[in-house]
Order: structure tokens, then sequence, then C-alpha cells
């Protein structure tokens, strides 16, 4: 009999004892209800009594059996809920506790044994999901590389070969002067690999082939990223400006020499004033009939050229954006090729060059400074695609308008937007890769009585990378997007892929800036050492958001692309067209906000590719009509069109936000319907849906705001979100190893 009850009362006693926390107070809480026990007998309340005397503690194997027991008798832990229904379940029919059953609850949060959370004590490895959930995939990692690498296949595989040879090994030195010396030796070697002059066309020495050049600026990638940038300096802003800007002489001239690296180059556009605002660049470029020649000129230090790759050590050249100055009147910004230093590395009579120094990362490559205190160079270096001065002396352009000739110049150097983003990509896909392996391996607490489990199986830690992952994936295929309509471009439509570039620019380098900034975290003290490379990746990253344009004021310019495509489609905004647009979609959202819609929450509306676009494009129109209203509102009260815009700024980024999320959203939609492999095609489709679905999860707030959705259905939605990252996680490690990064270009030992 005595066995019996104390079997019921053993839960009590082992999370007594089981737990130092416990106090004086608590022990003698635990006596007051054995006393209070009027089912028990004075002798039996002195023996249990006798199990809670701190001088006289239970031994370890006593304690070992408590929870031997205990844990047979709750195999079937469904209708286990407190510590009280584990008490019925030891004393069988022996003891009828129900007469206690409130006391028993009563001590429960006495003593803050909570029922649930003290069940997790008695829960072992072999019955815990948690513990038991593994790696695992459910596709061929061979066949989704090869959907992520398309028909650009053979050349990634190529500089993945070139990147992985044993000169290509890290430069550990901290003096940057040597790192500076090795980046260029590598930019040489790629030279000689004929992979520098890809995009130049093949009379000058070049492989006639932009898409190629694009997929080695993205592999080079997941090498240093110092080389990306100085590789791109030179054979990207230097050889293509005179590519796109110049004209034939110019590229029998030049473009072989670039394309070798005989000829290092950098490309002169910022001043320390003026760095996004081309049109108000000071350097001059005034016109000398006589002579025929062009004299280049710094009129103040604001106006010097600012953070130029390859300036600092081994530019020899420049392309130099300057004021044209003819008779006295300004023809404003036009490109000329300008001498820099001369074949020994002397600097050229004229030109002042200095060093930005070390930097925040990227510290292999020499941004510095140049001034010119008038500079002659001869008449033929002005490169005249889109402006020239004939032989008269007079400017001539086959554009006539400035603004339009000023921004098809330009345009021409979309390019960098397009490799910049792709580049801030693959520094993405070398993150995740590392955290993502490690948390695999890295093993941390776990069920009583089991081993410690791999991180990636808690939620927490999912949540943290997983929509990361699905998003890295999204902009993917987004940017592959962004990529073929530039190389198919019309001049009708070049704008809006303009805008197109400058917003994935932004939304994939703050993606990547956000994403390694999680995946040092989610890595720990190893994510703090350099040997992991999460450092080099943050670091060298952080300033893709400013330059090829700062993040902020892209985003803007793609805002106003949308209200100039909105006043296209709908008139002027005076007119009927902006109040038929808002009816319009109002009329289609209607059903969607009706109460059965906006309350939703069964898994099959949730995960439907169809309610994930709309809510999509839902966003999208509304913002953008809410904003058109809001200019026209403040225009219409007096307000100049240019404070207008000044006061909605915040709601611009709104606008160009949603257009670019519904874009990457469409775009992965678009690419999971071409793809036939049916395993593979499963794992792109929960992965779109968690892209999907944690966006609008961030943007719950205007969903609520707007009335698309109610309460109940964001909170479906966050539920959802949590069981799609737990249903990939299996996955995940396959996801990133099909990213195929070559093992000596992630080189961090966390990630084996």
């Amino acid at each position: 009999m005595k066995a019996a009850k104390l079997q019921a009362f053993t839960p009590l006693f082992y999370l007594v004892w089981s737990d130092d926390l416990l106090t004086q107070k608590e022990f003698t809480t635990l006596k007051e209800f054995i006393n209070s026990l009027n089912v028990l007998s004075e002798e039996e309340k002195g023996y249990l009594l006798s199990k809670v005397d701190i001088s006289n503690p239970p031994s370890r194997n006593e304690l070992t059996q408590w929870k031997s027991d205990i844990e047979k008798s709750i195999q079937d832990t469904s209708s286990i809920k407190s510590i009280f229904d584990i008490a019925k379940a030891l004393s069988g029919n022996d003891l009828d506790l129900s007469p206690i059953e409130s006391d028993f609850i009563k001590l429960e949060n006495d003593l803050g044994i909570l029922g649930e959370e003290a069940l997790q004590n008695f829960k072992t490895k072999a019955g815990s999901f948690t513990a038991d959930s593994h790696t695992n995939a459910s596709f061929e990692i061979q066949k989704i590389t090869q959907i992520l690498d398309g028909k650009e296949a053979a050349i990634i595989a190529k500089v993945k070969s070139v990147i992985s040879r044993p000169e290509f090994a890290y430069e550990t030195s901290t003096d940057i002067n040597v790192f500076r010396q090795t980046v260029y030796k590598w930019c040489k070697i790629l030279a000689d690999e004929n992979l520098g002059s890809m995009a130049y066309p093949k009379e000058y020495g070049g492989g006639g082939n932009v898409e190629d050049y694009f997929a080695i600026m993205e592999t080079l990638s997941y090498h240093d990223l110092s080389l990306v940038i100085k590789f791109g300096v030179q054979f990207g802003l230097w050889g293509m400006s005179v590519q796109s800007l110049g004209t034939e002489k110019h590229y029998a001239k030049y473009l072989k020499d670039i394309g070798s690296l005989k000829l290092p180059g950098c490309f002169a556009m910022t001043e320390t004033h003026h760095g996004s605002n081309v049109k108000g660049l000071e350097t001059t470029a005034t016109y000398n009939h006589n002579d025929q020649t062009f004299t280049i000129h710094t009129p103040n230090k604001n106006a010097q050229k600012e953070y130029i790759g390859n300036a600092a050590v081994h530019g020899q050249m420049a392309t130099v954006f300057a004021k044209l100055i003819i008779d006295g009147h300004d023809y404003g910004v036009n490109a000329f090729v300008v001498p820099l230093r001369d074949t020994n590395g002397n600097v050229v009579e004229g030109v002042t060059i200095g060093d930005c120094g070390h930097k925040m990362g990227l510290n292999g490559v020499d941004n510095g400074t140049i001034s010119f205190d008038n500079v002659v160079i001869p008449k033929d270096e002005m490169l005249d695609r889109f402006a020239s001065v004939n032989d008269k002396g007079e400017f001539e352009s086959p554009i006539p308008s400035d603004n339009r000739r000023f921004f098809t110049m330009l345009g021409t150097l979309v390019g960098g937007r397009i490799g910049i983003p792709r580049s801030a990509l693959a520094a993405a896909k070398s993150g995740l890769t590392i955290a993502i392996r490690y948390s695999d391996q890295r093993r941390q607490f776990g069920p009583e009585g089991g081993s410690e489990v791999p991180i990636l199986n808690y939620r927490m830690h999912q949540r943290r990378l997983l929509p990361h992952l699905a998003k890295t994936y999204a902009v993917h295929f987004a940017l592959q997007y962004l990529t073929n309509r530039f190389l198919k471009r019309t001049e009708s439509e070049m704008q809006e892929i303009e805008a197109l570039a400058a917003g994935m620019k932004s939304y994939s380098t703050w993606s990547t800036r956000d994403i390694l900034q999680e995946c040092r975290e989610a890595c720990g003290g190893k994510g703090y050492l350099s040997e992991n490379r999460i450092d080099a990746l943050k670091n060298d990253t952080e300033i893709y958001t400013t330059f090829e344009g700062d993040n902020t004021v892209l985003m803007q310019l793609v805002a106003k692309n949308r209200l100039s495509e909105f006043r296209k489609s709908f008139g002027e905004m005076g007119s009927l067209g902006i109040i038929n647009y808002v009816y319009e979609n109002a009329k289609t959202a209607i059903t969607e906000k009706n109460p059965i819609a906006t309350r939703r929450t069964d898994d099959e509306h949730l995960l439907d590719s169809e309610f994930h676009l709309q809510a999509f494009v839902h966003r999208e129109k509304t913002i953008l009509a809410s904003a058109a209203r809001r200019i026209k509102k403040l225009v219409d009260s007096g307000l100049e069109a240019y404070d207008a815009f000044n006061v909605v700024q915040h709601q611009m980024i709104d606008v160009a936000q949603a257009y670019l999320e519904r874009v990457v959203l469409e775009q992965f939609q678009t690419a999971i319907k071409e793809v036939e492999d049916e395993k593979s095609k499963a794992i792109l489709t929960r992965l779109n849906q968690l892209y999907a679905l944690s966006q609008i999860e961030k943007n719950k707030a205007w969903y609520l705001e707007d009335g698309y959705m109610e309460a109940v259905k964001t909170k479906a939605v966050r539920k959802i979100v949590n069981q799609l990252c737990w249903d990939i996680r299996p996955d995940a490690v396959a996801l990133v190893n099909a990213f195929n990064i070559p093992e000596s270009c992630l080189a961090a030992p966390i990630a084996v």
C-alpha cells in the first residue's frame, strides 16, 4: 500500500529533488500539503514526509529509479496534461486521488511547476519530435543546381574551376599593399583566361557575350569580393564605359588592352560633394577649338573624384565624367578618356592622386581620389556615341533633348546595377551555406536523458535562417529575369528596365546585409571568428548598399518610375483616370475583402500561389494609388512638385518596395512552372510559399489596416510560416549545397 501511494507522489518528489533552485519555503509548502491530505493515515504521511527531508536527500540511484518509473507510466503522453495526471497513472487503482485533485493542482502552482513544462522533464529523446528531426533531402541536389545555373552552367563551371586553383588561396596578410597586389595578380589570371573581356565585341578581342559576363561576376563572388570589385571596375565600369559611350575609334584603340589588363583603368564619376547627383558634377572639360583639345579641370577640392577604384595604385587611364564647356556655354555632363599614369606607373603632370586608405571592407581594392589641374587631352578622347564636337567646334548630338541624352548616356551603364545585386546574392548564398551547415552540426540542449540536439531543429533558429533562404532563392530567379530583360531590351522599355535594375540592386543588397547579420548571430561566437568568413562577407558587402547608387535614392527613382507608368496608363492625375483606377482596384479586391476571404485560414487557401500573388498585387496597386492621390492633393494645394515629392518620400519607399516584392514573387512562381522534375518542383514550391507568406507576415500591419485580412488570418499566416520552416528543415542543408559553392571558396571550418 505504501509503495503504491509513494508511486503517486513520485513526480513531485523527483521535481523537488532534481531542481536545485527550490527553496526552504517550497519544501515547507510541500510538507503542509502532505499533512493536509485526509486520504492518508498518519503513518503514510510520515512515510511521505521522510521523502522531503532536506537532511536526508535521496540517492542518485533512487532519483534515477523514480524517473524511470514515471517514464514507463506515461508512454502515451496524449492524455497527460499535468503532474496530477502522472500521479493518477502511477497510482493505478490503489488510491483514489479525485478528492485531492484541486489541492494537487494548487500545489503545482504554489511550487511553480507548470504541467506542460514539467512534462518535458520526463520525455526521452526517443519520444521527442524536436530531437528526431534530421537532414534528409527529398530531392536530387544536382537537379536544383542545374535549375539555378540554367544555360550559364558551362561558364559557371569554368569560373569555379579557376578560382579553386591553389593560386587563389585567400590572402591572409593584413597589409593592404600586399592584399592589393594579390588581387591584381588574381585579375591578371582571369584576364589571361579571357574572362575579363567576355562582354566586349569579338573583333576587339572579346567574347561577345554579356550574359556570360554577368554569370562570371556572380560566380567570382563566391571567392574574395575585393577581386569581384576590382574585376568589375576594370572590365565592367572602365571597359564597358568605353564600349557603351565610345565609338569604333575608341574600341580599336582601347578594348583589347583593357580586356587583357595591359591597360588598367578607372571609372571617375563620383565627386566628394556630388555622389548620386551626377547632373551636379563640377569637373569641367573645356573645348579649345584652336588646337582641337579639351582641358580637364577640378575647380575646387569638393569637385575631386573620390572613392575611385583602381585609382590609388594601378589605374593608367580613366573615363572621366565632366561638364562640357564650349565658348563659355555648359553642355552638360559628358565622358572623356584621361591619362593618369604612364606605363611605368608615374602619375602624369597635372593629375594629383590620393589614397582612400583602409576601409571597412574591400581592402584589396585601391580606392583613391583624383584631381585635375588643367590636364589637356586630344579631341578624339571624348567618348562621342551620344554627343560630340564637330569640325567647326560646335556641339552635336543625335539626341536633341538634353535630359533624354543625359539619361540615355547613364542608361548604357545600367549593367553595373545588374552585376552588383548578383554579386550580393552570391555573398548571401555563401553566408547561408556556412550558417545552415553549422546549425545542422552544432548541438545544444536537448530532452532530459537524451543527447543534445542540432540547433537547426529549434523553431526559432529555423525562423532566423529559413525565410532568408527562401528569399535568396526568390531573388535568384528575379535577377535572372532582370538580366534577360536587359539583354533583350528595346528602347521603349529602357526606362522601366533601368528602374527595375535600380530597385533590384537595392532589394538584393539590403537583403544580403540583413542575411549576413543573421548568419553571423546564428553562428554565435564561431561566426565572429574571421576564419569562418562571415566577417569578410559582411564587411565587404556593406558598401554594396551605397555604391552604384545609394539604395534609398535608387528606391525614389523606382517609385517615380512607377508613378510615371501610372500616369501613362491613366492620364494626368487631375483627370478621372486615377478615380477609375482606384475604383477598378477596389472592384477586384472586393471579393477578397468580404468577411469569408479576410478570415479564411485553411491551409489550402493560405498555401495557394494565386492568393499570394493577389495579395502582393493588391498591396502594390493600393500603395501606388495612395501615393499618387497624396501628391496630387499636395500639388493642388499650391505646393511645388519638388516639395510635394519631399513630403511623401517615406511613402515612395513603400511604393518601390511593394512593386519589387511583387516582381520577385511573380518571377519565382514563373520559374517554378517551368521546372519538370517533380521533386525539385515540390521543394521550390515550398520555398516560394515560405517567401510569400513571410513577406505577408512582415506586412501584416498594412493588411490589417487596409482590411484585406483580419487578425485571425494574420495569426494563421504566422503559424503556417512556422510550419513551413519545420517542413523545409530536413532539406535545408541540401538546398544550400545546391548552390554548389566550391569548398575552397567557402573555406569556413564550421561549414565542413
